[in-house]
């Protein structure tokens, strides 16, 4: 079992946690939801899949976290044409050298935006999955680990379906979250206007970045925040009652939900609690740190049955009803 976290620890998490707070308010107005999953994405070293119409600050919000940690930042524009070559990298010939050469693609990144992921095809977003979930890429048959910290942000525009695939099952649970980014309030919408007339959009970030030594302190920490065994419990109960089974089966639930959530969303309900509770400043997790960001890591592992999508059931609602039939530890 890992030890506690010293108040020495904390403090110089909370140091670093700030000062990537205060770099992304800089640059992004609002979006307080956005800030907290890509934060807690990279604290649990996941991936995170945005959705949203675009204009919505998505790409300015992955430079933004890119520029925070020090990291190297990589934006991808999928199309329809996008080759799996494109995005790992290729074999070429150099003449200079008379031999084969590596020329790797853009996803050799630390922070690598997949903008519209959706309008790529199968072949390229099955390109993506040894690469988001063994951190390496194969090219010519030789094996070229990715940077670390790695994490993909992938976008798709909900509004557009003509020239779209859609994200496979075994693609979309790779994701550690989805974030559903809605339109900023007029207050903040004012903000962005006042601040582009300013000019202190493109102005240097006062606030000094960390290190990618920081980040992976920080992701160490995130990993020995405590987790009770009862807790542990409690998500597998939810888990479980997403599948119609549990200790509180719900009547009726098989009707709304043809695919439960997969192991896989377990473990990440456990590595964004010890997240939450770190940005929260505790060395240990609450039921409410498993809570918090339910919606954004279970929305996406729970397909609901076509009567549900036509009655337009919610999946926000059923993870409610899921949560509200799990007893709290």
């Amino acid at each position: 079992m890992s030890t506690y976290l010293t108040d020495d620890e904390l403090k110089r998490s909370k140091e670093l946690l700030d000062r990537i707070q205060k770099i992304f308010s800089e640059r992004v107005v609002g979006q307080e939801n956005l800030r907290e999953t890509l934060i807690v994405g990279l604290l649990a070293q996941g991936h995170i899949l945005m959705e949203s119409v675009p204009g919505l600050a998505k790409t300015t919000a992955a430079q933004t976290i890119a520029q925070a940690i020090s990291g190297s930042f990589h934006r991808i524009q999928c199309t329809p044409d996008l080759m799996p070559n494109d995005i790992v990298g290729t074999r070429i010939w150099n003449q200079a050298e008379n031999e084969m050469t590596t020329e790797l693609g853009p996803v050799h990144a630390n922070i690598v935006l997949l903008d519209e992921i959706n309008r790529s095809s199968a072949k390229t977003q099955s390109a993506m999955l040894e690469a988001m979930q063994e951190g390496q890429t194969t090219i010519g048959g030789i094996v070229y680990p990715l940077p670390k910290p790695f994490m993909v942000m992938a976008t798709q525009n909900p509004i557009e379906e003509e020239g779209t695939y859609v994200l496979p099952e075994a693609q979309m649970d790779r994701f550690l979250m989805k974030e559903i980014i809605t339109y900023p309030k007029p207050l903040e919408e004012l903000e962005v206007l006042n601040r582009i007339e300013a000019g202190t959009m493109d102005k240097p970030i006062d606030a000094e970045p960390i290190s990618l030594e920081d980040l992976t302190f920080l992701q160490q920490m995130t990993r020995r925040v405590f987790l009770h065994d009862t807790l542990k419990a409690y998500i597998v109960d939810i888990i479980n009652t997403t599948r119609g089974m549990g200790p509180n089966p719900l009547p009726g639930f098989s009707q709304h939900v043809r695919v439960g959530a997969s192991p896989r969303g377990g473990i990440a309900l456990m590595r964004v609690s010890q997240a939450v509770a770190l940005m929260a400043g505790r060395n240990y997790v609450m039921p409410d740190d498993i809570k918090k960001l339910r919606h954004a890591i279970l929305r996406h592992r729970i397909i609901r049955t076509f009567d549900a999508m036509a009655d337009e059931i919610s999946v926000d609602g059923l993870i409610d009803a899921v949560f509200n039939a799990v007893a709290v530890p």
